[in-house]
């Protein structure tokens, strides 16, 4: 575990450990401020969308509304009902939001990748990277991470001891599990195109527009990726969860005060943390847009502190798109939720999984990548035909035993 960081490499001396406990500290301010600035970011833009003002009295242009509403939170009565697990109903709101931080913390956020640097900064006489942790498993660790988060919300409804707050934490874990596969699905493909579970390694791949993984994987895995992680955030138009005019206010219903905070901080952190993780997978993280041997640079800036700020642009694009969302679509019904996870996105991301590895052995083994491909798409065109078939046969079936009945 200490190799995860050439700053751990050999002899490890104060300044060393110094470095890590600075890294620790700026990740928790940076997801701190971001989620609280990314709460203040979505009230403005969708008063803007709406023809409204937003924030625009605590502090200037409203930018302290958020603290404002956070000490309101921590200052409220915190109330447990007298039929819950007081132990379990404490620890589900940090289930949610700790998960958080974690995947926060092997994104990449800034480095020189170009030619050999491969990410690598100097910081006070040392080599290391613009993140806290690289793991090889990287990725892995990612999705075991936002696993846990399924925990939290599921325990904070059985342990209120209120069967509205049970239903909205069985509907969100049934939600969250079933957009996961198809979310895990993407990545697999993205692995296969990389080549490596490194979250850094993947970024220092990603050289060129042409490499991007948006390109290099076709696009499919990227527009999967974006829905399915839409729904795991819980985000609109899947927020069923807390969909108040059908659960009260789902798995959080008895949550108050500072614990309720935790949730909702949960939600906004989680969805910045989401951004960082689809630019570094499909838009080259931190690395400058390049196409050829012509980059796209910043003036004045060095490379590393340039490779944040393109970061910092990148992930600001995807926050508007997430905006965006909440502020035109219509939420969706539950079954048509279920139903575009398990009948449209699992099997579509499996088949184009199946046809990269396909085109990835082909090209390993010499073969014709035309004809790989050809062959491909026509076996996952018969797939896909004899899927809806199934689907077609198994409503006829459910409507004629409806109609006897």
């Amino acid at each position: 575990m200490l190799a995860i960081d050439p700053l751990l490499l050999g002899d490890i001396d104060w300044v060393s450990l110094g470095i890590v406990g600075l890294k620790v500290l700026v990740v928790f301010a940076v997801g701190l401020v971001a989620t609280m600035l990314m709460v203040w970011f979505e009230r403005k833009v969708i008063a803007g969308m709406q023809n409204r003002i937003g924030p625009n009295k605590a502090g200037p242009f409203g930018l302290l509304q958020t603290l404002a509403d956070g000490i309101k939170l921590f200052f409220k009565e915190d109330l447990i009902p007298d039929r819950a697990d007081r132990f379990v109903f404490r620890l589900a709101p940090f289930l949610a939001f700790v998960p958080a931080f974690l995947s926060f913390a092997i994104i990449p956020l800034g480095g020189d990748f170009r030619g050999d640097s491969d990410g690598i900064v100097t910081w006070f006489g040392r080599e290391t990277r613009v993140q806290l942790a690289d793991p090889s498993i990287g990725v892995l660790f990612a999705l075991a991470i936002s696993a846990i988060a399924v925990y939290g919300i599921m325990l904070a409804g059985w342990s209120s001891g209120s069967k509205y707050p049970l239903l909205g934490s069985v509907r969100a874990s049934a939600q969250m599990v079933s957009y996961e596969a198809a979310l895990g699905l993407s990545i697999a493909s993205v692995l296969v195109v990389a080549g490596t579970l490194s979250t850094s390694g993947i970024v220092d791949a990603q050289s060129t527009l042409g490499t991007w993984n948006i390109v290099a994987t076709g696009v499919v895995p990227f527009v999967v990726f974006l829905i399915a992680a839409t729904a795991e955030l819980n985000r609109p138009p899947f927020d069923l969860v807390e969909a108040e005019q059908e659960l009260v206010g789902g798995f959080h219903t008895e949550y108050s005060s500072i614990r309720f905070a935790l949730f909702y901080l949960a939600e906004f952190m989680n969805t910045v943390t989401m951004s960082a993780m689809i630019v570094t997978l499909f838009f080259g993280g931190p690395q400058p847009p390049a196409i050829g041997g012509t980059v796209l640079d910043i003036p004045l800036l060095p490379n590393a502190l340039e490779g944040t700020v393109w970061l910092l642009a990148k992930v600001l694009v995807f926050l508007y798109i997430y905006v965006w969302f909440r502020a035109t679509l219509p939420r969706l019904r539950y079954d048509q939720l279920m139903d575009l996870g398990w009948k449209l996105l699992i099997p579509v991301s499996l088949g184009w999984f199946m046809m990269l590895v396909a085109q990835r052995l082909g090209r390993t083994l010499g073969w014709n990548l035309g004809v790989v491909t050809a062959v491909s798409i026509a076996v996952l065109g018969a797939c896909w035909f004899l899927l809806q078939r199934a689907l077609t046969v198994s409503a006829q079936r459910r409507d004629r035993e409806g109609a006897a009945f």
